[in-house]
Formats: structure tokens, sequence, C-alpha cells
């Protein structure tokens, strides 16, 4: 004979609670005494209480559910995302928050003008109570679209745009000039970058911190090749600037996947790192520990900013943030391997 599967009533008989208590803790109601909440979770937890989403859904208007977009990333890139570390930390991160709520992420994908339709319509019609949107490009349309849908968003980076709506986001120009100031301290006198590309806010705001370092110290602006964030861009680069500037003794790649290029072509070419050139790379990523030598870089917190974003965007489907949206600014560190 089959056990009858737990109800409401069983964890309120468990809890010492009224059934409607019970029910305003399972929907996410908010005001419910945190001891009361302990206290059903902890009855639910040993009854083995599982909530009828579909249910939940018609009583909260909420799915339980977040669609995280990557957006305008292209056609090719969209085949790359899952190797990319970058965009691993971000789910990660924004997994860290949800789980702990029972919500899940939904990965989307907005790469061309047909995609973000989907995208838009699949939210606005109720799939999602929300969207976690990361952006590829300076002019993504897609904010405003969600935004004008009525649709709860928060961005990972600043907008190029001014858009009416909260993201998170690092003091790129502090991380461009830890880079700077690492490499005058050990003794570099011919640096060099591999900036991101710089149609970019964080590309612009890292090369500017890195060259306000040097300025700051008497050296003229340094030589500059721009790179798109991948391995190979940042092996071109190393290439242009050793051509261009053999005797380059110091270099700051604007993201550690570029770094790990640069170094590749710097061994190629018989320089020893970092007792000939020193290279510094940014975020701070699972590739800085796993490049030879390890890299010096300048760790962005990913996880804690894509925890704050999925933070932000649960206050916004709670009701519970009603001021104007408003920039969280994270601050970079620089963590010290061998490369530099």
């Amino acid at each position: 004979m089959n056990r009858q599967a737990p109800t409401l009533e069983d964890v309120a008989r468990e809890a010492g609670v009224s059934r409607a208590t019970v029910s305003r803790v399972v929907n996410g109601v908010r005001n419910v005494d945190p001891s009361i909440q302990d206290l059903v979770r902890s009855a639910i937890e040993r009854t083995g209480y599982t909530p009828n989403r579909a249910a939940r859904t018609l009583v909260t208007r909420r799915t339980g559910t977040v669609a995280l977009i990557v957006s305008g990333a292209g056609d090719a890139f969209v085949g790359r995302v899952f190797a990319d570390p970058f965009f691993g930390r971000v789910v990660n991160g924004a997994m860290g928050y949800l789980r702990a709520r029972a919500m899940q992420p939904v990965l989307l994908f907005a790469e061309s003008e047909p995609a973000r339709k989907q995208v838009v319509d699949y939210v606005r019609q109720g799939s999602a109570d929300g969207a976690l949107v990361v952006s590829v490009r300076p002019d993504d349309p897609l904010p405003e679209l969600l935004l004008a849908a009525h649709v709860p968003t928060v961005l990972f980076a600043r907008p190029a745009r001014k858009v009416p709506v909260s993201c998170v986001d690092l003091d790129h120009a502090a991380g461009g000039r830890l880079a700077g100031e690492h490499l005058l301290a050990r003794g570099c006198r011919r640096i060099a970058a591999i900036s991101a590309p710089l149609e970019l806010r964080a590309g612009r705001e890292r090369l500017a911190g890195f060259r306000d370092a040097l300025t700051r110290a008497g050296h003229d602006t340094p030589p500059v090749a721009e790179g798109v964030f991948t391995l190979d861009s940042g092996a071109t680069a190393m290439t242009t600037l050793l051509r261009e500037h053999p005797d380059v003794d110091g270099v700051f790649a604007a993201n550690d996947l570029m770094a790990q290029g640069a170094c590749q072509v710097l061994r190629e070419h018989g320089r020893r790192i970092p007792h000939d050139v020193a290279v510094v790379g940014f975020d701070d990523s699972s590739i800085a520990v796993t490049c030879r030598p390890p890299l010096t870089t300048v760790r962005q917190p990913v996880e804690d900013m894509a925890a704050a974003m999925a933070r932000l965007l649960g206050e916004q489907v709670q009701g519970a943030r009603t001021a104007e949206p408003h920039v969280l600014l994270f601050e970079p560190e620089l963590v010290v391997r061998d490369s530099a």
C-alpha cells in the first residue's frame, strides 16, 4: 500500500502552527516571524512535504524560476559560453542565492533580434519571475525591452546608455591601477597593455586606470594592442607588441584568458616569465591558477557580484525593493602569484 504524500495539515501538526501559517511560509509571504519560519521549515524536512509548484504559482503569481540571460554574444560565442570561466562563475554565484530560496535559473541566449523577441516573450508570458542579464555588447537593447515589458530585471555591469535598472559592477579603473602599480613596483619600465574591447566600459576603464598609474609615476603612455577576451586574441596582441616593442618587460592583460595567450607567445619567443617579462591578468578565474606560470591577476569577485545580482532581483520579485534602481559597485583586489 502506497503511503499518502504529506500535506500542509501534516506539516502544521508537526510544527504546532496553523495551516494558514504553513501556507504563508511555503509561499514566501513576508512578515512571518523568523522563528516561526524556522519551525515550519524543520517540520517540512521531517515530514518530507513537497510543495505543489502549480498550486503555489496560482496563489503567489510566481513561478520560482529566474531567467539568466546571456545577451548580445552572437552565434559563434554561444557555442563557447560553457568553456568561458567568467560565465561559469556568474552561474555559480547566482545559484548560491537562488537555491537557498527554492528558485531555479533557466539559461537563455539573446544573440540576435529574433532571439531577443523570443526571450522577452518567454519572460513576459509568466515563464519566469524576472531576469538576470549578462550582456556583452554596449548597445544591447534587451534591458530596455525587458523594462518595457514590466519584467523585474538586474544587470551584470552598468549599461552604456542610461537605463533605469539596478546592476552590479566592478571599479574597473581601480583594478587597472592595481595592475600598473604592481608592475612598476617590480621594476618594470617598458610596460605594455593588452586591452579588452574599448567599445566596452570595462575595457576603457581598465585601460584608463592602468594608464593613470603609469602617468602618475612619470611614464609615457604605454603601447596598447586590443583583444577580445579570448586566448587567441591575447596571443595575437602579444605577438604584435613583441614585434613593435621587442624590449617590453611588463604586460597587463585585461583578462586572464588573454594573459594566458600572452604567456604562451612569450615562452615561444624565449622570454622568461617573470624574469624577462612580467605579466598581470584580470579576473582571478580558474585560468589564473592553471596558467604556467600561475598568473598574478586582479581579482573580480564575480561570484559575490552574481549573488548580489540575484538578491536584488529577489527583492524586486518579492516587492521588498521600491527605491530607485542603483549600482552596487565592488572593489578589485590584486592576487600575487608567479607571473609578476
